[in-house]
């Protein structure tokens, strides 16, 4: 049924570079991945998608979680658009987007739950201890922000996932984190913060961090 969810949402999407695209976020970040994501989500609830883009995995996480309310933020108003019409025509209206930069996001405690899938390192380094002091307000007391990322060790692993960044986004910049480093700044804002290794046969350095709004 879950694979099933997969193909809907990408057929969702009209253009057909935009589905090639999605068709490789989900080769990287695969249903396997995305499940065990997911496990620490809450079933229901109001739940922030720092950084969507095109709403794909916000689109799955709905779609397999209908009591959930799914919010997405980006700054790209046309990836927003894209997202929206794919919502529209899967029929899902537990889902919507916004057009915003989260560094300038307010909603004091309002949410059961955020997560970053892969945003840290595309962001400016100074950027990131603001930010996820703006999302430590946005959570309830004991919610979780999940922070899907990647380590930079092993180094040839970083280095694979470097050049598939470059290949996938070629002008954006990239700036990896150790655990050390995020989990400090994840601590430094007031998180419990849990790594959750995330083993793939691929040569990708996942981390996933569990942080429970202290």
């Amino acid at each position: 049924m879950r694979s099933d969810s997969v193909r809907n949402i990408i057929r969702a999407y009209d253009d057909p570079i935009i589905r090639l695209y999605c068709w490789g976020r989900f080769g990287i970040l695969r249903q396997r991945f995305l499940d065990e994501i997911g496990q620490y989500l809450p079933p229901s609830g109001d739940i922030l998608d720092i950084g969507c883009g095109f709403g794909l995995f916000s689109l799955y996480y709905a779609a397999t979680g209908p009591r959930r309310i799914l919010h997405g933020v980006d700054v790209d108003a046309r990836r927003v658009a894209v997202a929206r019409r794919a919502a529209a025509r899967l029929g899902l209206e537990n889902v919507a987007y916004a057009v915003g930069d989260a560094r300038d996001f307010k909603a004091d405690g309002e949410y059961a739950a955020a997560y970053m899938l892969d945003i840290v390192h595309h962001i400016p380094p100074a950027t990131v201890a603001p930010l996820l002091a703006r999302l430590r307000r946005a959570l309830a007391p004991g919610a979780r922000l999940l922070v899907k990322d990647v380590d930079t060790r092993p180094a040839p692993k970083r280095w694979f996932t470097w050049a598939l960044d470059k290949a996938m986004a070629p002008g954006t910049p990239v700036r990896y984190w150790s655990g050390e480093e995020l989990t400090a700044t994840l601590e430094a804002n007031r998180f419990r913060v849990y790594r959750h290794l995330m083993v793939d046969i691929l040569p990708y350095p996942h981390v996933l961090y569990i942080c429970e709004a202290a």
